[in-house]
């Protein structure tokens, strides 16, 4: 194995809670009952599903595609006002710690996330400088469990699908890693997903893979 692919919302971060609030402010405007639980299908897959996913209980005109276009805009205007308030206190000690120990053995480090704000939340947490390269909602046309975003990680790292090592948080993310080729490391919700090759209950356990 040569590379670690890393998933940003659940694995590096958690900005699940940001999510939450922006996407219950749209559906509140309109009018569509929306919870935690409706939330948790939201995780790994892109801002289109998500919007599609809570249109499920719209009851009243039917949409224009601009129109979506629009609400996705408008929740992500309040999504990044949210994240605005990150700062480098958002990773923790063991996530930073972790991930200088892998370089440190030669592993090479990408980002794999389908967030188009991916790349915003490394700069507020000073988390950008760690990765060798970075893949994410910007540069795919498929989101997970479609396997694009990992591939093209691998891509740019200059790695065969079969030496990498995901490291994902969701059960979409685990299917996208092994749809790639690659090894899936479960975390979080993730740990419990059969489907994983690998399962952890804490961060620092990916050193014990190397």
């Amino acid at each position: 194995m040569k590379a670690f692919i890393f998933d940003l919302d659940g694995v590096l971060v958690f900005t699940d809670q940001f999510h939450y609030e922006a996407w219950k402010e749209l559906a509140d405007q309109m009018g569509i009952y929306f919870d935690k639980e409706i939330n948790n299908r939201l995780r790994g897959v892109s801002r289109a599903e998500s919007l599609e996913i809570i249109l499920e209980r719209y009851g009243g005109p039917q949409l224009s595609r601009q129109k979506k276009a629009e609400l996705m805009e408008q929740k992500n205007r309040s999504y990044r006002k949210l994240l605005a308030g990150m700062t480098p206190l958002d990773v923790s000690a063991e996530v930073r710690e972790t991930l200088a120990g892998l370089r440190e053995k030669g592993y090479k480090l990408a980002l794999g996330s389908s967030s188009k704000n991916a790349r915003f939340i490394l700069e507020r947490v000073a988390l950008t400088g760690a990765f060798d390269a970075i893949s994410d909602g910007n540069n795919i046309t498929h989101s997970k469990p479609d396997p694009e975003v990992f591939v093209k990680a691998g891509e740019y790292l200059g790695v065969c699908p079969q030496e990498c090592y995901v490291v994902e948080d969701a059960r979409a993310g685990i299917d996208a890693a092994k749809a790639a080729g690659m090894k899936a490391v479960g975390i979080g919700e993730a740990s419990g997903y059969e489907k994983a090759d690998v399962k952890i209950g804490h961060f620092s356990e990916l050193l014990e893979l190397t």
